[in-house]
C-alpha cells in the first residue's frame, strides 16, 4: 500500500483540476501538491468524450484559462483541440510532473484530531492496489458528470431493435456512419453536434426528440480578434477577446431573464430564417422560456445547413417502441433505423461519487451548501470547483482556483491549519445548486447535489462581475468561516508514491 503526503490534494485532471494546479504554481509555490487522474491523460470530460464532432458548446476565449489565454481564432474547438490546450498548459507550468495517472480516488475521511484528511484511492487498472493520500486540503476538481454511465431512459421494446445501440458517452472509436440510417435521440449539445458531423457520410440522420430547444448559431472563427492581433500585441487582443465575450454572453443571459418574450421572439425568428422553409418551426420551438434551460449554440449553422440539405431531419414525439430495423412512434409514425444513438443526457454527481467521513460520520452532500460556490458547509478544508451553468464553465472555476489560493495564503500567514463554512442563520432552501435550471439532467440529480442557498454567500451566483469581487476582493476572513489553529507538529515530508 503506497502512501503519499501532501498539503493540497486535487482529484480531477480536467479544467478545474488542472487550473487549479497551475494557480498554486502560480500564487502558492510553497504548498506541496498532487493531482490525481483516473484516466491516463489530462483533459477529463474532453478525455472521455470521443464521439464525432465533439467540441466546446462556449466560446473558447473564455472557456480558456485567464492566466493563459486560448491563442487560436476559432469560436467553438473540438475536443481533441482542448485536450492539447489543457496538455500545453500543464507542461508549461510543471503540473505535468505533479500529476497520478490511473489513481481512481474512492473515499476521504477526515481526523479533527489530526487536522489531516487521509484520501484512500485504488488504481484503476488494478482495483485491489490501494492507494492513501494524507493532506491538509482535498480539491475536488471532477466536475458534475457521473464518467461511468450517461443517462439511458428505459425505451420500450428495445429489445426488438437488432440494430446499433450507442451512447455518446461510450463511443465506439471504429464506428463507420457511410450508409446508415441514424436515429439520434435527443436535442441537447450532444444531438446537435452528432448530427451535422455523420450528416454528410449517413444515408439519412434524424434527430427524435421529446420537446424543442432553443438553438443559436454563432461564427465559427473570431474575425474580429483576427483583425485585432494583426495591430495590437497578440495576448491583447485575447484579452480584450475575453472581457468582450464575457459582457456578451452576461448581457444575452441577463436579458433573457428580464424580457423572456422579446427574447424567445428573436430566437425563433433567426432559427426560422436559418431553416428557410426546409423544416416546420415547430421542431425548434420550445415550451419554456429561454434559459429556463440551456440554450444550445451550434457553428455557422451547421445543424440547419445539415438540414436544409435533406441529409437531416428532426422528428418530435415519443417511442412507442422498436421494430427489427426501425423506431416507432406515439403518433403511429416510424423511423427507419441502422443505428440508435442514445443522446438522452447525462448524470449528474456530486464530487466525483467518492464517500466522505467526518470522524467517523458519513457526510451528506445532498443536505448541506456551498460557499461562495465553492468550499462545502460544515465539511473541513474541503473544496469542490464546479463552473457556471450560463456561462464558460472556466469562468467560475478560475475564480474559485484564485479564491483559494487567497484562502490557502491567509491561513498560512495566520498560522491557521482548519477552515470550515458556517450557515449561522439557517440559509438552506429545497433547491439544488444547480439553481432553476429545468433541464431533465439537472431535474434528475436533484437528490444528489448539495442546497441553495437564500443570501449570498451561500447562493450559488450566475454574475461574473459580482463573483469577482465576491471571490477576488471581499476579506477572506468574513466572520462565516471559521479557522482553527495549526497543530504543533512538523508535516510530514512528501513520499514518492
Amino acid at each position: 500500500m503506497a502512501t503519499e503526503n501532501v498539503d493540497v490534494l486535487i482529484v480531477g485532471a480536467g479544467v478545474s483540476g488542472i487550473g487549479m494546479a497551475c494557480t498554486l504554481e502560480r500564487d502558492c509555490p510553497g504548498l506541496r501538491y498532487a493531482v490525481l487522474e483516473r484516466r491516463q491523460n489530462v483533459g477529463g470530460t474532453w478525455d472521455l468524450f470521443r464521439y464525432p464532432g465533439v467540441r466546446s458548446d462556449s466560446d473558447m476565449f473564455t472557456y480558456g484559462y485567464q492566466f493563459r489565454p486560448w491563442r487560436n481564432f476559432k469560436v467553438l474547438a473540438e475536443g481533441s483541440t482542448i485536450r492539447d490546450y489543457l496538455a500545453d498548459t500543464a507542461r508549461e507550468y510543471g503540473v505535468d510532473k505533479k500529476i497520478r495517472f490511473g489513481v481512481k480516488t474512492v473515499r476521504a475521511d477526515w481526523s479533527s484530531a489530526d487536522q489531516r484528511w487521509t484520501v484512500t484511492a485504488h488504481d484503476e487498472a488494478d482495483p485491489t492496489r490501494q492507494r492513501i493520500f494524507v493532506c491538509r486540503q482535498v480539491v475536488m476538481s471532477t466536475g458534475y458528470y457521473n464518467h461511468d454511465n450517461g443517462h439511458t431512459p428505459a425505451f420500450p421494446g428495445i429489445e426488438n431493435f437488432k440494430g446499433q445501440i450507442i451512447h455518446p458517452q461510450h463511443w465506439p472509436q471504429d464506428f463507420d456512419s457511410t450508409g446508415k440510417h441514424i436515429v439520434v435521440v435527443g436535442s441537447g449539445a450532444t444531438a446537435i453536434t452528432l448530427i451535422p458531423a455523420m450528416a454528410p457520410t449517413a444515408a439519412h440522420i434524424t434527430m427524435l426528440q421529446r420537446s424543442p430547444t432553443y438553438i443559436m448559431s454563432v461564427p465559427s472563427r473570431d474575425g474580429m480578434t483576427e483583425s485585432l492581433s494583426r495591430i495590437l500585441p497578440r495576448n491583447w487582443a485575447f484579452a480584450i477577446a475575453r472581457r468582450r465575450n464575457t459582457a456578451i454572453a452576461g448581457w444575452v443571459y441577463q436579458a433573457c431573464r428580464k424580457w423572456p418574450e422579446k427574447a424567445r421572439a428573436f430566437l425563433l425568428k433567426k432559427t426560422a430564417e436559418r431553416l428557410d422553409g426546409k423544416c416546420d418551426i415547430s421542431h425548434f420551438t420550445p415550451s419554456y422560456m429561454p434559459w429556463d434551460q440551456r440554450v444550445c449554440v451550434v457553428p455557422d449553422e451547421n445543424l440547419f445547413a445539415a438540414i436544409r440539405s435533406g441529409k437531416a431531419s428532426v422528428a418530435t414525439d415519443r417511442i412507442s417502441g422498436f421494430g427489427a430495423g426501425e423506431v416507432q412512434l406515439a403518433s403511429g409514425a416510424a423511423i427507419k433505423a441502422d443505428v440508435l444513438v442514445s443522446a438522452t443526457g447525462l448524470e449528474l454527481q456530486a464530487v466525483g461519487g467518492i464517500q466522505i467521513h467526518v470522524d467517523g460520520v458519513p457526510y451528506k452532500i445532498s443536505e448541506h451548501m456551498l460557499y461562495k460556490g465553492v468550499l462545502l458547509q460544515d465539511l473541513p478544508n474541503f473544496a469542490w470547483i464546479i463552473g457556471y451553468t450560463n456561462a464558460s464553465w472556466t469562468l467560475k472555476a478560475d475564480l474559485s482556483t484564485s479564491y483559494l489560493a487567497r484562502l490557502y495564503k491567509h491561513m498560512d500567514a495566520k498560522g491557521m491549519s482548519v477552515v470550515v463554512a458556517r450557515d449561522r442563520e439557517n440559509c438552506k432552501v429545497d433547491q439544488s445548486v444547480m439553481g432553476g435550471l429545468s433541464s431533465g439532467y439537472v431535474v434528475r440529480a436533484n437528490d444528489r447535489m448539495p442546497r441553495q442557498g437564500s443570501r449570498a454567500p451561500w447562493q450559488s451566483s450566475s454574475h461574473y462581475p459580482s463573483d469577482k469581487i465576491t471571490m477576488l476582493q471581499d476579506p477572506v476572513d468574513d466572520g462565516i468561516i471559521t479557522f482553527e489553529a495549526r497543530a504543533t507538529r512538523r508535516d510530514p515530508e512528501l513520499q514518492p508514491s
